[in-house]
């Protein structure tokens, strides 16, 4: 299947590993351009590097913190002056710490509110006056199956996530008359450096082995195993595709069938 993603330009924040650098990998692999960023210079300018070689593909790296509206100013700047426009956008970051909600402060609660809300506001805020302009957009959220079934002891990414679909599923229906579409996509448990960290930060609590805490979730999905990055990048680029015009408005699971709702 044709994406119709060839020199499409593609903004993809927080690309320098795990999720955000599996969707860099499917988009370089489509034709697509790249404008990546993280706040390390090293990481994001080795992710370039290697993408770059391994696709062929033209790979632009910036360091830049999402939660900061400075940056986020100029990380899009930079990718227009140097591509000329962005026609497709993935709002990612890292996730907030983990635990219960009396064990976060007001500062913890506001630094998670810059990480995960203001960054995706920001982001679409700079790049939606060009996809208007030019009717043709993608804006990808990259939010967390918590926002359908909550998990435990992430009060805030349970919390923040969705305020980032009710934020999407407004601005859906605000730009769909331009050819921009908003979605969001909501991986599970996948074999990421996150998810290996939240493993091995519960199971200290509980006193078993990291591996032994991930069987305890592979059990609670009806595929018996966590994804792989590879699996959640496939329909963030069909998402943000050609093919994908009439789809708008949506949060899409890449769970393995974890959450447990019709709808």
């Amino acid at each position: 299947m044709d994406l119709g993603l060839k020199n499409k330009v593609a903004l993809v924040a927080a690309a320098s590993r795990g999720l955000g650098r599996s969707v860099a990998e499917e988009l370089a692999a489509e034709g697509a351009q790249l404008v990546i960023c993280s706040r390390s210079e090293g990481k994001i300018n080795q992710a370039a590097k290697e993408i770059a070689k391994t696709h062929g593909a033209k790979v632009l790296a910036a360091v830049a913190d999402v939660s900061n509206p400075a940056d986020v100013k100029r990380l899009t700047e930079f990718a227009t002056e140097r591509c000329g426009r962005i026609d497709i956008l993935v709002t990612n970051s890292g996730g907030p710490p983990a635990g219960p909600f009396e064990s976060f402060t007001l500062d913890q609660w506001e630094a998670a509110t810059k990480l995960l809300l203001h960054s995706s506001v920001e982001l679409a805020r700079q790049v939606l006056p060009g996809m208007k302009e030019r009717k043709w957009g993608r804006i990808l959220n990259i939010t967390s199956i918590a926002v359908k079934q909550p998990v435990d002891n992430l009060i805030l990414s349970n919390s923040l996530r969705a305020a980032v679909t009710g934020f999407a599923r407004t601005l859906a229906n605000e730009v769909a008359a331009f050819g921009v579409t908003v979605n969001n996509i909501m991986p599970g448990y996948t074999r990421t450096e996150r998810v290996e960290q939240l493993a091995q930060m519960m199971a200290e609590k509980q006193g078993i082995t990291p591996a032994d805490f991930i069987e305890r979730w592979e059990k609670e999905i009806p595929m018996r195993r966590i994804g792989e990055p590879r699996e959640f990048a496939a329909l963030a680029a069909f998402l943000v595709s050609e093919r994908a015009s009439y789809i708008t408005g949506t949060s899409i699971p890449v769970d393995g069938g974890w959450i447990k709702a019709l709808m």
